[in-house]
């Protein structure tokens, strides 16, 4: 067969070996992104790449657009669908309070600390397609990104939302809160007594979005869509104890294992060891605006 191919027998065995080479690092590839889409199965391809490179060096790692021709050979690309459920009521007669982080870059943990509420589809039976939501809260850190408090729920009452702001406090546990904010929208469950009272018995600052506009809570928007349609993407529950048990899962991969395009590649527990400006690999044009407000002899 060489000599009619007009080829040696070492550069057939060449061939063979350098075939085998990439057939067997492409199967690597693979293993290596369903053993992490096992734990966060809508983790995009981009925090894919680096955990791999992470993970074996980049001496060992193939490169970027590599990585994404296997992603699209082996279909392992996500798709993401779309539903709403409004879960925020600003309608009632309760005190709101202003937004005072419009103009704030945190550059510290224990700065600014963010809370929502997102839903969760709980299905009523395996045999059919019907399903009622439950409700989960979470508070994040801006500065580090980590998820420091959450519950999971099957009603809206405020009650829950305070299980969340309790385990946020407690990760603050021996910090000093009189220099945090919380901010939240004007939601009945954050704006409720109860809720406010707990805040302003640790000295924390009540800020509020101003209007229904998502960029106005952006990092706990974005946390929401992490953990819905990414972390427990296509997961189907009949019962919540099993809901609670799954996001107990996903926060400690998203807290401790999951890299941030805004942390610099590093994941939230990284993040809370430091301090200072962290880069980010986007663009934030929010913060761009803000820093030219804030430049010397800038008339707004």
């Amino acid at each position: 067969m060489c000599r009619l191919l007009g080829v040696s027998k070492q550069a057939y065995y060449k061939h063979v070996d350098t075939l085998m080479s990439k057939l067997s690092l492409e199967a690597f590839v693979i293993e290596f992104v369903k053993s992490v889409r096992h734990r966060d199965p809508g983790i995009g391809g981009n925090k894919l790449w680096l955990m791999y490179c992470n993970r074996f060096g980049p001496e060992n790692s193939v490169g970027y657009n590599r990585f994404y021709d296997i992603l699209e050979r082996y279909n392992l690309k996500v798709r993401k669908r779309k539903r709403r459920v409004v879960t925020t009521d600003s309608r009632h007669g309760l005190p709101t309070y202003p937004n005072l982080v419009k103009d704030l870059i945190p550059d510290h943990p224990c700065q600014l600390m963010v809370s929502d509420i997102t839903y969760m589809p709980l299905k009523i039976s395996p045999s059919t397609n019907e399903y009622v939501f439950c409700y989960l809260s979470l508070v994040t850190d801006y500065y580090t990104k980590e998820i420091i408090g959450y519950s999971v729920a099957e009603t809206l009452e405020a009650k829950y939302t305070r299980e969340a702001l309790e385990m946020a406090i407690s990760h603050y546990e021996g910090k000093d809160l009189s220099g945090l904010i919380h901010h939240s929208d004007r939601g009945v469950q954050y704006a409720s007594y109860d809720y406010t009272a707990r805040l302003k018995d640790c000295k924390i600052r009540i800020s509020m979005t101003e209007c229904g506009n998502p960029k106005d809570n952006a990092v706990a928007e974005r946390v929401n869509n992490t953990i819905k349609n990414e972390l427990l993407k296509d997961m189907d529950f009949y019962r919540i104890s099993d809901l609670k048990a799954a996001l107990k899962a996903a926060v400690e991969f998203y807290n401790n294992e999951r890299p941030h395009w805004s942390l610099d590649g590093m994941t939230p527990l990284q993040a809370a060891l430091g301090e200072g400006e962290l880069k980010k690999r986007w663009i934030s044009y929010r913060e761009r605006a803000i820093k030219r407000k804030q430049e010397p002899g800038l008339i707004a």
